[in-house]
């Protein structure tokens, strides 16, 4: 990894940037001016922004929620949620019925597909866009998962991430009910990343602007096991945010920790062509 004080270092080596959301350019509460910034200069440059995020709602109210958080509209071009990969597969299992996990705030998620909400004992499958309270654990899903199990049903998950940073505190997201569904040999299926349909639909995005050489494309990432992951498997550069869901972890002294950035990175067998303590 080469550790990087501006990207401006290597933005000539690329043409679009896949940008995550959570921990890189906000914390759920406020941006982080730098990244903005850096953004803003990467597209004045002739660059196409991506922001590539586990969001699990559609992109349609994104932007609105970025506006109110004071992110501007000319830091990227389009957005990319995990939402808009798992309606696919939603749809194709309509009417269900379906269990749903997750917010009243989620709703959008769900709506237009044609589905039936049911309880557990009748439904076909479950999905699953968060916990329904963010003062959850996954603990508190235990039995449930284990009554789905033994039915077999199928679990759809519209958010990879395991936790998210909002503000100081870290809440657990619907990657951590899947992966515990996983555990007990339930079947998962899930579209954001790491998954390659969030990446196809991102390289949608990038047609549009005549951009199809993978190798001139960055990710930008805080998530060891969902934005270096990802980019690993698709082959794609990437650029590892040391803050984020890491907070202090990752440091040592006030800097970056080469040494337990690597750690990091390897218990997760992935790694990163570069490493920022933050975007800026």
């Amino acid at each position: 990894m080469i550790p990087l004080s501006s990207i401006d270092a290597v933005a000539e080596r690329y043409d679009a940037f896949f940008c995550d959301v959570w921990g890189v350019i906000h914390n759920g509460r406020q941006i982080f001016p730098a990244a903005a910034a850096a953004l803003t200069r990467l597209r004045r440059a002739g660059k196409r922004v991506v922001l590539l995020t586990n969001v699990p709602k559609p992109r349609g109210p994104i932007p609105g929620q970025l506006d109110r958080l004071g992110f501007p509209r000319e830091a990227y071009d389009c957005i990319v949620t995990s939402g808009d990969a798992i309606r696919a597969e939603l749809a194709a299992r309509a009417p269900g019925p379906m269990y749903k996990i997750g917010p009243a705030g989620d709703r959008v998620l769900w709506e237009g597909l044609g589905l039936e909400f049911a309880e557990l004992a009748r439904a076909r499958f479950i999905g699953i866009s968060g916990l329904n309270r963010d003062d959850e654990t996954p603990a508190d899903y235990a039995e449930l998962l284990a009554q789905a199990r033994a039915r077999d049903l199928e679990l759809l998950s519209a958010n990879p991430d395991i936790v998210v940073r909002v503000g100081d505190q870290l809440i657990w997201c619907a990657g951590a009910l899947a992966r515990d569904y996983q555990a007990l040999g339930g079947r998962v299926i899930m579209a954001g990343k790491p998954h390659p349909p969030i990446y196809e639909l991102a390289y949608r995005e990038l047609a549009a602007f005549a951009i199809a050489d993978t190798a001139r494309i960055l990710c930008i990432g805080d998530g060891v096991g969902t934005d270096l992951k990802g980019a690993n498997a698709q082959g794609l550069d990437c650029l590892f945010i040391a803050s984020g869901m890491h907070g202090e972890a990752l440091r040592s002294n006030g800097a970056v920790d080469s040494a337990k950035v690597e750690a990091a990175l390897a218990a997760e067998q992935v790694s990163a062509n570069y490493v920022m303590d933050a975007l800026d």
